[in-house]
């Protein structure tokens, strides 16, 4: 296993699976309790525990997440919370609030990780957690590669930055927005993404947008796949993506492409072609990205102030859930025809695939695939459960 942790993000067993498969060293994933993504923590105590019997099963890791700002209405029941998620096999706990830190390495055996909501900027905090006993800090996303260093060269305890995924307007998730607007706060996980919503902009009763164009004040998300040398030579331990929320194809794609490129920089010291791997991520994009913090100051170019500059992906249309008589059972997921040539990606290798009739479960002929999570045969090479389909 590589000395550099591949971290991924997972809304439910199937997500977490998948990022195991296709290369995350470690997952995080949130429960029902303490967690700051509501809508994506679906783990029950079940779910975790068969979580992290299949990631101990392939060498990986879980971590879960209790980072929410607790209010004295929060605090009740989070060591019995921490008991139960040790007693199921976790890690790691992530967390902002110094509270709910303390009790896990009072009361447990789980690692302490301080979260990026704590807004970790300098050297002297990190030394502070050391000294509290935590075991890593998970850096703040403003910082720059420069930066890093600094802090690294300087720490005594596991450094985490964030390479890929959604980057919040404000100062990594201290935001009032969605309180304001919504009565959803974003620091106890409600976020309603108010800053990615479609807007007029208006002055003197004067809609100055032009026609059909929307001003929105979210950024561009973060894509550092040029950063990893760099950060690899800095020796930060863990990569962390975000993205609780995606799918599963997106988790899948920007977790093998990681995962490639970080074996290829260890491997070899050189990186011979980043579009290759910029090229492999867009097939599960739909926003634009940029490097954020990590190379200089962001500027206008970092900024998305257009909706209508989203990028279009391929299509994700099915996933393998078997292999019987030479015949492929894939789950659909959009649509797409009989007797066409689609994509088939796997941890280890993608390639063409020419498909000639499809078949329902009862042996009839379809003339296409248009029910999501409809379970279809037809004629392929055996690939293994978790293999994706896509159009080419």
């Amino acid at each position: 296993m590589s000395k550099y942790e591949l971290l991924a993000p997972a809304g439910d067993l199937e997500k977490l699976k998948i990022a195991i498969l296709y290369g995350a060293d470690a997952v995080f994933i949130g429960g029902l309790k303490f967690s700051l993504r509501s809508r994506a923590s679906n783990f029950t105590i079940d779910d975790i525990k068969e979580g992290c019997d299949f990631a101990h099963k392939h060498g990986a890791r879980i971590h879960v997440t209790c980072n929410i700002v607790m209010h004295n209405l929060d605090t009740e029941g989070i060591i019995d919370y921490l008991k139960e998620l040790e007693n199921a096999g976790v890690d790691c706990i992530i967390a902002s609030s110094l509270y709910i830190l303390e009790m896990v390495k009072k009361h447990t055996k789980m690692e302490a990780h301080v979260s990026t909501q704590a807004s970790t900027t300098n050297d002297e905090a990190v030394s502070f957690y050391e000294s509290l006993g935590m075991d890593r800090c998970v850096l703040s996303r403003e910082l720059s590669l420069d930066e890093i260093e600094m802090i690294k060269k300087k720490s005594n305890i596991d450094l985490e930055v964030f390479i890929h995924g959604g980057m919040c307007v404000s100062y990594s998730g201290r935001c009032m927005l969605s309180n304001n607007m919504t009565n959803r706060d974003a620091n106890r996980g409600g976020c309603a993404h108010s800053c990615r919503w479609c807007y007029d902009l208006v002055s003197d009763g004067k809609v100055l947008n032009p026609l059909g164009d929307y001003f929105a004040m979210s950024s561009k998300d973060l894509c550092a796949i040029t950063a990893i040398p760099r950060l690899m030579d800095i020796g930060v331990n863990s990569f962390k993506i975000e993205g609780r929320m995606k799918s599963l194809h997106y988790i899948a794609t920007v977790v093998n492409s990681y995962r490639k490129i970080i074996d290829e920089y260890e491997k070899n010291h050189n990186v011979e072609d980043f579009d290759y791997y910029i090229n492999q991520i867009s097939k599960a994009e739909n926003r634009l990205t940029s490097t954020g913090f990590l190379f200089n100051e962001p500027t206008v170019e970092q900024e998305l102030y257009d909706l209508n500059l989203s990028v279009p992906t391929k299509d994700f249309i099915g996933i393998v859930k078997g292999y019987e008589n030479g015949m492929l059972i894939v789950e659909v997921r959009n649509y797409f025809l009989p007797n066409t040539t689609i994509e088939v990606f796997t941890p280890n290798e993608t390639f063409d695939l020419k498909i000639g009739n499809i078949y329902d479960l009862d042996g009839n002929i379809k003339e296409s695939c248009n029910h999501p999570l409809e379970i279809v045969k037809f004629e392929g090479p055996k690939l293994d459960e978790y293999s994706l389909l896509r159009l080419k």
